[in-house]
């Protein structure tokens, strides 16, 4: 199965970053060094991104993509309905991913069993570098004055350093 793995989110000083890694692996191999796992929705106002299972991911992005555009961007309302439908449809659950996805007033993490997370600290970070990143943003959050852009930006080398999942090809986008 391919996998694509750790992305991050900060929301941080009334700004919104989400990094993730290049890497794409097909078993212990690595597939792919420059993935981007990282979509800009509904006009640009939305940050999506995944971790998991590529294709599984892109019929997700395409799934969340149509209920903002139902719920007229109301990002909560999107996500609880895509977890709802991808909880209850057969064939959506059997799909092997993790979705982040952040606008300028919320943050979620999205799973296949119903969850619909809003971080208390405004940091969420997924896939199997995502504890590192989770960890080390949290530390640079609370000792530094780095912006949102520069704490996931760090945040994922120090993770690329730790998870061999991981790499240092990273891409961030801001809100």
């Amino acid at each position: 199965m391919t996998q694509a793995t750790t992305i991050i989110c900060i929301r941080h000083k009334d700004k919104i970053a989400m990094a993730g890694d290049g890497q794409v692996t097909i078993g212990e191999t690595i597939f792919k060094k420059k993935a981007n796992k990282i979509r800009r929705l509904f006009d640009g106002k939305v940050l999506a991104g995944f971790a998991g299972a590529t294709s599984d991911a892109f019929a997700l992005f395409s799934r969340f993509e149509k209920k903002l555009e139902e719920y007229r961007g109301n990002l909560s309302r999107a996500a609880i309905e895509l977890a709802k439908d991808w909880r209850l449809d057969k064939a959506l659950r059997r799909l092997e991913a993790l979705l982040i996805v952040a606008n300028q007033e919320s943050s979620y993490l999205i799973s296949g069993t119903g969850d619909v997370v809003e971080p208390d600290d405004g940091v969420i970070a997924i896939g199997s570098g995502g504890p590192f990143a989770l960890a080390a943003a949290r530390a640079l959050i609370g000792h530094t004055d780095l912006s949102a852009k520069e704490i996931a930006l760090e945040a994922m080398k120090i993770s690329a350093d730790i998870c061999v999942y991981t790499n240092d090809q990273i891409l961030v986008e801001e809100l």
